[in-house]
């Protein structure tokens, strides 16, 4: 760590005064903090959070209806016929595939919508960036997971958040 520092301090003392004081030519966001801190964003993930638990509450419901129907097959076991038990315990099988199905098919669902939400978020928040990049004359915008080193004037995600949230609003504008 102290290794980086000093190259940093090297590159900064490196660079003539009139290189310090324009924009760097390189911009970096943190494309995670812009999800999490605007109001876009925020929108977006509550949503998705509530749809999750949604489904959620739903599944809990469904496990325990079919615990009390496994339990009443259970229970009354003793007093059927062979061939009646294995008739219901067969339908009851195949009513928990078939509700495995539709619940691994409705996760999956929810998966695609937060892609997409997420997708539609980029895609909407991408112009804004490209302005911010465009106003401070720069070539380039990399994402921070990317970055090893770099100055703090690179890094544009606090002015994005604040631009985003004045011309997204929540999104639904």
């Amino acid at each position: 760590m102290a290794f980086l520092h000093a190259i940093l301090v090297w590159l900064i003392l490196a660079l003539p005064a009139s290189a310090q004081q324009t924009s760097p030519p390189v911009l970096i966001i943190d494309s995670e903090r812009l999800f999490v801190e605007t109001l876009y964003g925020q929108r977006l993930a509550s949503e998705l959070a509530q749809q999750a638990a949604e489904l959620q509450a739903e599944n809990d419901r469904i496990v325990e209806s079919l615990t009390l129907e496994e339990r009443s097959l259970t229970v009354r076991r003793p007093d059927m016929a062979l061939d009646a038990f294995r008739e219901e315990a067969d339908a009851f099988d195949r009513k928990v595939q078939e509700v495995r199905r539709v619940r691994d098919a409705k996760n999956v669902e929810l998966q695609v919508a937060s892609a997409e939400a997420r997708s539609q978020f980029e895609q909407q928040v991408q112009g804004i960036v490209a302005n911010i990049m465009l106003e401070r004359n720069a070539a380039l915008v990399l994402e921070q997971r990317n970055v090893v080193l770099s100055i703090r004037a690179a890094n544009i995600t606090d002015d994005a958040i604040v631009r985003i949230d004045a011309e997204l609003g929540d999104g639904t504008r």
